[in-house]
């Protein structure tokens, strides 16, 4: 089961990951080549926020359903629609080719990219920790939550492969090739999910006859403060992650001097050693705590956030891996591996998808999705790394103090 979420969730996470490695590379000449470079790539980025304002409704959508008809068939439909999204991007005409509809059409995708993995992530999250032992939750958890670092490795490496094509035959066709080859990813994770057992709480949920019929409601009623804790939870994790994983694409690059190449290959190499340490560091939430766990991984990032930018501004290829390290691996771990354990256990069964959906997801729109966009503005506006670091520094604290008013039935 646990593998099973890991695969199924490192391919939708693929998809989704390939659009900030374009974004960042090639969309804002392909799809804005009428702004400057500025402005084309704070356009790029505000495309891939346009994700995380349909990722909480498709939260809303998805959880509605699993919590009434099952969380299986939910995680099947949202690989479907996320895959297709994804090859759907590979074939867009250019604006060169129709003009402004095709950053119109490319937005229209993106949305329903965010709307797909908005059910995803609550759905794998669910399937791995209703099965497990109650001791175990973290670990269980933990391997839908590894699967969004190997969904990094997988996007990155294949830009990565396609950047060693001539700049001409990259820019014309050679970076849709990592989106049409999500058509062979979608008929593995078909196959991986079919075969998936329903999960057994739901089960005994729909045997008792306590489905509810209205999952968004009782979510509200009976657990806002729990939806409130989850949504600010996950700034320590997701504003780092996507400044680090987004934004450092271009900033290496264009600020540091450091090629695109050094700047994807230690971030693949960070995130294939943060595959092995999510579960690790979850087998210690599981002994000392989910909360001790999250609360210890924001402390951490904040007193990282000055350091990782020094090494990166150094531009030695060197200094660039372990700043990698530091976030993409031992940051990220830290303050994500026990997030779908402890998201999981602040609700009730009969509601517990549309919950944690909800919470991550609104989470992400006010966290994940403004990141690169708001790194960029900041450094534009202030010209200095060091004002990045201040926004980590403040998503780090905002986690902290959500996470002192967890509910005392967790």
């Amino acid at each position: 089961m646990a593998f099973a979420s890991f695969v199924g969730t490192a391919i939708e996470w693929y998809d989704f990951f390939l659009f900030g490695s374009a974004a960042t590379l090639v969309f804002n000449t392909q799809f804005f080549p009428t702004l400057s470079p500025l402005a084309g790539t704070l356009a790029a980025f505000a495309t891939f926020g346009v994700a995380f304002v349909a990722r909480p409704l498709g939260g809303i959508v998805f959880g509605h359903f699993g919590d009434r008809l099952g969380r299986k068939r939910m995680l099947i439909l949202s690989l479907l629609l996320m895959g297709g999204g994804t090859v759907a991007i590979g074939v867009l005409p250019t604006y060169a080719q129709i003009g402004l509809a095709a950053p119109l059409l490319l937005v229209l995708v993106r949305l329903i990219q965010g709307f797909a993995v908005g059910g995803e992530w609550g759905g794998a999250v669910l399937m791995a920790v209703e099965h497990a032992p109650p001791r175990r939750r973290a670990f269980y958890g933990s391997w839908p939550q590894a699967g969004v670092p190997a969904g990094l490795v997988l996007s990155a490496a294949a830009f990565l492969a396609v950047q060693q094509l001539p700049k001409d035959q990259l820019l014309s066709w050679g970076w849709r090739l990592p989106f049409l080859a999500s058509a062979v990813l979608i008929a593995v994770g078909f196959y991986v999910r079919s075969r998936l057992s329903e999960s057994p709480e739901f089960e005994q949920v729909s045997q008792a006859r306590e489905v509810s019929k209205f999952p968004l409601k009782d979510t509200l009623r009976r657990s806002l403060r729990s939806v409130l804790v989850g949504l600010f939870a996950q700034a320590a994790s997701n504003i780092p992650f996507y400044v680090v994983t987004v934004f450092v694409l271009s900033y290496g690059p264009g600020e540091a001097g450091i090629s695109r190449s050094t700047v994807l290959t230690c971030l693949i190499v960070a995130s294939l050693l943060d595959i092995a340490a999510v579960p690790l560091v979850a087998v210690l939430a599981d002994r000392i705590g989910r909360r001790n766990v999250l609360l210890a991984g924001a402390v951490y990032s904040a007193l990282a956030a000055f350091p990782f930018f020094w090494l990166i501004d150094s531009g030695a290829p060197a200094a660039v891996l372990i700043a990698m390290f530091l976030f993409a691996c031992v940051g990220h771990a830290l303050s994500y591996s026990a997030m779908a354990g402890f998201l999981a256990e602040l609700f009730d069964a009969e509601h517990r998808y549309t919950g944690v959906s909800v919470a991550y997801q609104v989470g992400g729109l006010i966290t994940s999705g403004p990141a690169p966009f708001i790194a960029a503005a900041l450094f534009a506006g202030f010209g200095g790394s060091w004002v990045i670091s201040l926004y980590i520094v403040l998503a780090c604290a905002i986690t902290f103090t959500a996470l002192l008013f967890t509910p005392r039935r967790h």
